[in-house]
């Protein structure tokens, strides 16, 4: 069902260039293989997070971060559907309004955090502080190095709370990014996604995989690492975050909740 470990390990952000390796590399794989494990994959996904959420001891969050038609979207309705919408967690950020500006910019995340027993998602994660805001003028270059010390302090308060983190980057060549830009151009039910800032986007593909090759390469820990996943392939994509998503699922040695019944068979025969 799930990959093994030694190919999601070999996605594991190398923090001497965490985006040198290649979008669009398959290891080998076919789509066949990712349709039939994918749909062996579906049920084990869905039980173990309803024990999640049978629990109420721990909490996941799925954080998804890449350029835009990288695949966020994709995974969250590909992948995430195969959990139980009752115990789900879903947001996507985008710019922050004029409330949101007001605040600490880490604010609007944390109100975010998937309680006990939630698999959460972050559509775009408060890493867009440290890439975005600055680009958007929201805040300086200069202020990359507090940021990133209060981004690395609001994480360390998580293991504590038994939330646990899955940061994925998805990672596409500009070529595929130019393709599924034309592709939203030409679809009606695509082209609505689109944004003006996303031609600049585009334009700024080098400036800003530099920066997140940096800050990735900061904020990866052995704790909290980051994944960079091979997004050109869609099937390959929704595999590896699935079984990333699968293991870390295994690793929280989930069950039934061993609660006694408050009533038993002979009650129900009583009027």
């Amino acid at each position: 069902m799930r990959l093994a470990d030694a190919m999601l390990d070999a996605c594991r952000c190398d923090v001497r260039a965490p985006l040198a390796g290649d979008p669009a590399r398959d290891f080998g794989l076919s789509k066949e293989q990712a349709r039939q494990a994918m749909a062996a994959l579906r049920p084990w996904l869905n039980e173990r997070q309803r024990m999640l959420w049978a629990q109420r001891r721990d909490a996941l969050l799925l954080m998804l971060q890449g350029p835009d038609c990288s695949g966020k979207d994709g995974v969250i309705r590909k992948v995430i559907n195969a959990f139980d919408p009752q115990g789900l967690s879903i947001h996507s950020f985008q710019m922050p309004n004029a409330e949101e500006r007001g605040e600490h910019f880490l604010q609007r995340y944390r109100r975010r955090l998937p309680a006990p027993g939630l698999l959460g998602v972050f559509n775009r994660s408060h890493y867009e502080a440290l890439i975005s805001d600055p680009l958007d003028g929201l805040c300086a270059d200069a202020d990359f190095p507090r940021r990133l010390a209060e981004v690395q302090a609001f994480e360390a308060q998580w293991p504590p709370r038994h939330l646990h983190a899955l940061k994925c980057y998805l990672h596409i060549s500009r070529a595929e990014q130019k393709e599924r830009l034309l592709s939203r151009l030409q679809r009606p039910e695509k082209r609505w996604k689109l944004h003006a800032r996303d031609l600049q986007a585009y334009r700024e593909h080098d400036l800003r995989q530099a920066r997140w090759s940096a800050l990735l390469a900061a904020s990866h820990t052995t704790d909290a690492p980051w994944y960079v996943i091979p997004s050109d392939q869609r099937w390959l994509r929704d595999w590896l975050v699935a079984s990333l998503l699968a293991r870390e699922l295994e690793r929280l040695d989930l069950d039934w909740p061993d609660t006694p019944a408050p009533f038993c068979a002979a009650d129900l025969e009583q009027p």
